[in-house]
């Protein structure tokens, strides 16, 4: 895509919103006994009729009166096209008619004036801005094609001492079970994992277009919503019509705990999460053989400064034995990552599938495995790949149980409440299946080549 591609930026709005009427105070020059968190605007309890003989002296005029009917409730009267409209006016720090919140009623009466002149001067325009507008040719779409075909890596983004296992490795394997086709998440570009942006109503400084669209914003305030992981800007009927294909920048998720795991990957644009590949690189290095290991705490204040420094520092964390002597400090790092996700690694969408696997009665090991697998294909791509890199690194450790003591069902005692959570709230529901999420751990460490694409 050249320069000569890439969308143009629509005006006509802006141009009108330039031409709105401006906001005049109409002052009140007589004596009153208090103003109720308003300025000179504010006229007391006058009639509708002395209203308009006071605002027919120009357009955009504006005043605030109490009612004369209801004692405490406000109105506020604008001028617009030779008309008085009346609003029902709230203050609680910030005044306001609608959703929308200003510091000082001249800047909502300016705000409103806005509304009130698109609305006359192009009101099919506004409604048909998303309707008639397509996605494949929205700025957003177009500027980040370019940024992706800059950014493409010319083979999957992997580290070498992360790569996957081929059919000629030499370690032992079982046979896969036989289960029909399921499409497994096994995407290379972690780019093209889909995820949804994370819509809210934004305050924009000066003038902002549409990555929809292309049309200005109008208003002074919540002129619109922006993605809070990607920065996707856009009218709020826009953002609907948006397919779930936002692209995180670190500088907006500005964190690596407690973030989103689809958002963080896409964000990092590696499969599996930095901070998990440096945990398990570093304790695979010089900790598997260490007794307890994941079972023994490391030191707290430890924990929290590593954990601090990977949301400032991503991968130029130093977690290396010259930093951090003692490696269950880094273990304990490693699981806080997935305790402290908000959807768990193994999704709440996918749990009662997991779920069934172990409660199921009479069945066979291969039947079990066979279900274990159509389960996992339910996963995010995300999760699967990061499920798939953890238990693979966890049977490692199991390989050193003679020395580090760390079966595959003491691994699973720790991990199981850190990799899954019932999404049932019912404190008896969840305690009562901590025995069978033990045993769905257990079964992807025992038979994580098996259950895995390799």
């Amino acid at each position: 895509m050249g320069e000569e591609d890439l969308p143009v930026w629509k005006s006509y709005l802006y141009q009108l919103q330039q031409q709105a009427p401006k906001p005049i105070q109409v002052k009140c020059h007589r004596q009153l006994p208090s103003f109720p968190g308003y300025g000179l605007e504010f006229h007391g309890a006058i009639s509708r009729e002395e209203t308009d003989r006071l605002l027919s002296r120009c357009e955009g005029c504006y005043l605030v009166r109490e009612s004369q009917r209801a004692p405490g409730t406000y109105t506020l009267a604008i001028r617009f096209e030779g008309v008085t409209k009346n609003f029902k006016l709230f203050h609680d720090g910030q005044h306001y008619v609608g959703e929308k919140r200003f510091d000082n009623v001249h800047d909502l009466v300016a705000d409103g004036l806005i509304t009130f002149y698109l609305e006359l001067k192009a009101a099919d325009y506004i409604a048909a801005l998303s309707s008639q507008s397509n996605y494949a040719e929205s700025p957003y779409h177009a500027y980040n094609s370019v940024k992706k075909k800059r950014l493409a890596p010319p083979v999957p983004k992997e580290r070498n001492h992360l790569r996957r296992v081929s059919q000629n490795d030499s370690l032992p394997r079982e046979p896969p079970p036989d289960v029909p086709d399921a499409k497994v998440p096994t995407s290379e570009d972690v780019r093209q994992f889909e995820k949804p942006h994370q819509f809210k109503v934004h305050n924009f400084k000066g003038p902002h277009w549409c990555d929809f669209c292309a049309n200005f914003m109008w208003g002074l305030i919540a002129q619109g919503v922006k993605c809070q992981d990607c920065g996707f800007q856009a009218h709020k009927k826009c953002s609907e019509k948006v397919p779930n294909d936002c692209l995180p920048a670190m500088k907006y998720v500005k964190r690596v705990y407690g973030v989103d795991l689809t958002t963080l990957v896409k964000a990092q644009q590696h499969h599996v999460p930095v901070v998990v590949e440096m945990c398990v690189k570093e304790i695979e290095k010089r900790g598997v053989e260490s007794e307890g290991l994941y079972r023994v705490a490391g030191f707290h204040d430890d924990v929290e400064a590593i954990r601090m420094t990977f949301d400032k520092e991503g991968e130029n964390t130093d977690i290396t034995v010259r930093k951090y002597e003692d490696i269950n400090t880094i273990s304990s790092v490693h699981k806080l990552f997935f305790r402290l996700l908000p959807i768990p690694l193994i999704t709440f969408d996918a749990y009662p599938l997991f779920m069934e696997t172990v409660k199921k009665p009479k069945i066979t090991q291969d039947e079990r495995l066979r279900m274990t697998k159509v389960a996992l294909t339910t996963l995010p791509p995300a999760h699967y790949h990061t499920l798939k890199f953890l238990v693979k690194h966890l049977q490692k450790v199991t390989e050193k149980q003679n020395l580090n003591m760390m079966t595959a069902e003491n691994l699973s005692i720790v991990f199981a409440p850190t990799l899954m959570r019932s999404p049932d709230l019912d404190p008896f529901a969840s305690l009562t299946a901590v025995k069978f999420e033990r045993e769905i751990v257990d079964d992807l460490i025992r038979h994580q080549t098996r259950l895995f694409d390799h």
